[in-house]
């Protein structure tokens, strides 16, 4: 892209107000070259595939994008499953494109993600971010995720991981409850080979 490119392109983003961003749930084929390419152009960490195609084929409902006027600006691609005792829901993929950050298009699809796995029964979120990453931090400290734990050198360009951790409060046995593995139509599934991560938001 051409600098003149991006700098109409900037301009275009700052103008652009909340009712313009229209948010949508991974819809089939035709929006996995739009995750791909967001994920790719964003995230340090590579992937491949089929690690895109575990994500959106076994849980749909839980990968959405954003567009602004037909561009796609951002995505989140989450999982979920049984864990130990628990079942958990994970974001393994939040991308929004630089010049969009900062006008809440994160925060919707994180949150948008979120419902979903309430919904469902699930006990808990996590996700790993990167210790450097001031804004994915302030992010989820929003939203109610606590730090758990300091990964290590966790990512492949060396750089340490907190891994983040948003807990459901647990209703009243006697008045309330989730519903059974049966009944939330999951089972379990392996975990990814390739580690998963998240990239910058807004």
């Amino acid at each position: 892209m051409s600098a003149e490119a991006e700098a109409t392109a900037d301009q275009a983003a700052e103008e652009v107000r909340a009712e313009e961003i229209e948010y949508v749930s991974y819809g089939g084929e035709h929006h996995l070259p739009l995750v791909m390419k967001l994920v790719d152009e964003e995230l340090s960490e590579p992937y491949s595939i089929f690690t895109y195609r575990y994500f959106v084929y076994i849980w749909p409902n839980l990968t959405f994008l954003a567009f602004h006027k037909g561009k796609c600006v951002g995505t989140v691609v989450c999982k979920m499953g049984e864990h130990r005792s628990t079942f958990r829901g994970y974001i393994a993929m939040l991308v929004v494109i630089k010049p969009y950050r900062g006008k809440g298009i994160a925060t919707e699809l994180v949150t948008r993600a979120i419902r979903v796995m309430m919904e469902s029964g699930c006990d808990e979120v996590t996700l790993e971010a990167e210790v450097t990453n001031k804004g994915a931090l302030a992010l989820y400290g929003r939203l109610g995720f606590i730090r758990s734990k300091r990964l290590y050198r966790y990512y492949l360009n060396g750089v340490d991981a907190f891994r983040l951790k948003l807990l459901f409060p647990r209703p009243d046995p006697g008045m309330v409850t989730f519903p059974s593995t049966e009944e939330r139509g999951s089972k379990q599934f392996p975990e990814t080979s390739q580690r998963e991560s998240l990239s910058y938001y807004g």
